[in-house]
């Protein structure tokens, strides 16, 4: 419904009912029953807004997305001034944008890593690191972790580790082997002549916030480089200084051979993909320079975006204050664990990336319910329910982190009585 002046009429019982009939009808029932029965109208900063104007704390931060927080002025001017020059590239000139993005991501990393190649999500950058992974070694095997997380299409599902979502999905791609998350031993053992490549996220988000072992990544490198096997660092999540470095690798000093990046890149105004490579994993572009393309990625509004936000990230430190600010985070929810010992059962992380396991699966959706009642977003990892995370904008003040705690401690007294006499 258009009104007079030109915007937008929203309804949420229209929007419901285009869920239920033309989207997923399943989905339209578990926002409705899961507290965030409203829709999204507006945002800025930490800040979502929905129909009624009700402003909520954004610490769900779309899964590691909003870095910089919503619309900032920096991404939001950068794509603008783009958007009346050139927003999508014709694929047959030189395009500066997409040259200088890379230029930029490569001068951050170390270890050889220098060439780039831009998609649009984390799990096509998943996906190319896979085939350029296979090309480049002429190999087969790809070993991944139990538990891990690296997207839902075919190639990216095949590498993940939790089974419930590739029922009926199958045969995915084969010759892929699982190993425990943290243990350099058993990635030493599942290593043959025809393994090709290792993928393993820093910290698993969706498992659960597990963070790795001191010197667990320092023996994957070593044990790469010696048998001869691409090391790939999935840092879809991590990365864009979500754990208080901008690459979380960087807090174990070692660099992979490849690493995939997407989320926080196109600062939560463009979705933005890469996969970052050494010479060695690049060895398929050498042969064939359009051995993986990608119609829309490395377009110049996307690359205007990511470019954007990475000096806003260098630029204001963020990393530094995601560690800060991390670090206050946390003690403030471990306060709430030792008041509560009966429902929450630790609180982990790095940076702002937190994750709160519950003693039962059932308390965490009693607690994202009432934390929604009280304007503060939060949700599930996806592997692991009984694990809150908390993924705010790395621009959150102290203050709003008060706020947030002070919502989640009020939603975890509420379910204590409810679920526990």
């Amino acid at each position: 419904m258009i009104e007079t002046d030109g915007r937008v009429k929203t309804s949420l019982a229209s929007t419901e009912d285009a869920y239920k009939h033309h989207l997923n009808p399943s989905l339209s029932r578990l926002l409705k029953f899961s507290g965030y029965y409203a829709e999204e109208c507006h945002a800025e900063g930490v800040y979502v807004y929905d129909e009624k104007g009700n402003r909520y704390i954004d610490c769900a931060g779309g899964y590691g997305v909003f870095v910089l927080g919503h619309r900032h002025p920096a991404v939001v001017k950068a794509v603008k001034a783009q958007l009346d020059q050139m927003p999508l590239s014709t694929k047959v000139f030189f395009n500066r944008q997409l040259g200088e993005c890379a230029r930029r991501l490569a001068s951050l990393c170390g270890g050889g890593l220098q060439y780039c190649f831009f998609c649009n999500s984390g799990a096509e950058a998943i996906e190319g690191a896979i085939k350029l992974a296979r090309i480049s070694k002429g190999k087969h095997r790809i070993i991944s972790t139990i538990n891990s997380f690296h997207g839902k299409t075919l190639g990216a599902l095949s590498v993940s580790g939790r089974d419930i979502y590739k029922k009926g999905c199958g045969p995915l791609i084969e010759d892929v082997v699982q190993i425990p998350f943290g243990d350099a031993e058993a990635l030493r053992s599942a290593i043959n002549d025809n393994t090709a490549a290792f993928i393993v996220e820093p910290v698993q988000g969706e498992g659960g916030i597990i963070v790795s072992p001191d010197g667990y990544l320092q023996e994957v490198r070593k044990i790469c480089t010696e048998r001869g096997v691409l090391f790939i660092a999935d840092e879809v999540q991590t990365g864009m200084g979500r754990t208080g470095t901008f690459f979380a690798v960087e807090q174990w000093n070692v660099w992979p051979d490849m690493l995939t990046l997407a989320k926080g890149l196109g600062g939560g105004v463009m979705p933005v993909g890469a996969i970052i490579g050494t010479a060695e994993a690049w060895k398929p572009f050498q042969e064939n320079p359009l051995i993986h393309t990608s119609t829309f990625g490395g377009n110049q509004l996307a690359c205007a975006a990511a470019l954007a936000t990475i000096e806003v990230i260098t630029g204001e430190n963020l990393p530094g204050r995601a560690e800060e600010h991390g670090k206050y985070f946390m003690a403030k929810l471990r306060e709430v664990q030792e008041r509560y010992p009966d429902i929450i059962a630790e609180v982990r992380g790095r940076g702002l990336m937190i994750g709160v396991e519950m003693i039962r699966e059932s308390y965490g959706g009693s607690i994202i319910f009432e934390m929604s009642r009280g304007r503060v977003t939060g949700v599930y990892t996806l592997n692991n329910q009984k694990v809150i995370r908390f993924e705010p904008p790395l621009i959150i003040e102290k203050n709003e982190i008060d706020q947030a705690v002070a919502v989640f401690e009020k939603a975890v007294e509420k379910t204590k009585k409810t679920f526990v006499k």
